[in-house]
């Protein structure tokens, strides 16, 4: 009962927030950012934390949906939620091709193989020519059902949807037969398929499942930066972001990649508009014009992905289960 109380505690401030903060752009985009990063790594979380397989290559499926719905627009101004719907198709067909592949593989050599399928789709992408190439696809302009689409505050509500959607699958999975099967898979395959389990069926439904509301996701982005391009949507690093928010927040649980969002992005945004140094030279730790400082303020911008794997690197040895582990432990 507690439980339920807090989770509708949450949905209440979630939905208010942007009334409550009034139009503020800046602070919209981070809060979207982070209910994209959190739906993302909850996404990811199905295969990755449940099933145990470490997929590097999601990316692939964010920019599966994220171009599709925008060529979809550009050639044929289809309804927008028409070319998402096409675009989780397409996002599964790379799946199960995917799957088919990589499954065969165990640990790091499933890892290695997932990137390589990645790197595959983003230089296909980058040589097609209606794809628009290296140069990407600007959307001009799009409406749906008269809702202005001009505004952050749709993009909002949509990117807190599909996050709703993907926590109450995830809840759903992990108390169901396939969860248990996918924990299963987890913990040792060997042992999963010597009690009749089928290991390709169960991974590969939970690959398509993670796909599916990846490419939703990645539809939702496209139509919400208006721009999109290889190194946006189809890049490693977001494939390693959306794994180091599930590991640092807690992989394998429900919140984890809640939590972890709630923290990385935030604190990249700090890095990026060098908040942090402002802040230790306002507390007069560091001189602004002392080395250190000058060293801050000209590269403290840059530093979120080294600022990620050092937290990430603590994480492993300290906090095998994340932050929502340690605040499990303390409780």
């Amino acid at each position: 009962m507690k439980q339920i109380a807090l989770i509708a505690v949450l949905a209440a401030t979630a939905v208010s927030l942007p009334i409550v903060m009034g139009e503020n752009p800046y602070i919209t985009g981070i809060m979207i950012s982070v209910l994209m990063m959190a739906a993302l790594s909850s996404a990811w979380n199905i295969l990755g934390g449940y099933a145990g397989q470490f997929s590097f290559g999601h990316a692939a499926y964010f920019g599966a949906g994220a171009y599709t719905t925008l060529i979809l627009l550009t050639l044929y101004n289809l309804n927008p939620l028409l070319c998402m719907a096409i675009g989780i198709v397409v996002a599964c067909i790379i799946a199960l091709i995917t799957g088919s592949i990589v499954f065969r593989l165990r640990g790091h050599y499933f890892g290695l193989a997932s990137i390589a399928v990645a790197e595959i789709v983003r230089l296909s992408v980058l040589n097609f020519e209606f794809t628009g190439g290296a140069q990407g696809i600007l959307l001009s302009d799009v409406s749906l059902w008269g809702i202005d689409l001009n505004s952050k505050n749709p993009f909002y509500y949509g990117m807190l949807l599909v996050l709703a959607v993907t926590l109450g699958i995830t809840a759903y999975l992990r108390k169901s037969k396939t969860g248990y099967y996918l924990q299963a898979i987890r913990e040792d395959q060997d042992a999963a398929a010597s009690l009749g389990i089928n290991l390709s069926f169960y991974k590969n439904k939970a690959l398509i499942i993670s796909a599916a509301l990846t490419s939703v996701l990645g539809s939702l982005y496209a139509l919400y930066i208006r721009f999109i391009d290889t190194s946006a949507v189809l890049d490693l690093r977001l494939s390693i972001e959306i794994i180091l928010t599930a590991i640092i927040g807690g992989v394998g649980t429900l919140w984890g990649p809640v939590v972890g969002a709630l923290l990385l992005v935030p604190l990249a945004e700090m890095l990026r508009s060098n908040v942090l140094g402002d802040l230790l030279v306002k507390a007069g730790l560091v001189s602004e014009t002392s080395a250190i400082g000058i060293f801050l303020k000209g590269n403290l911008a840059h530093a979120h992905v080294l600022v990620y794997g050092i937290i990430t690197v603590l994480c492993i040895l300290y906090l095998p289960k994340g932050i929502l582990g340690l605040f499990r432990r303390v409780k």
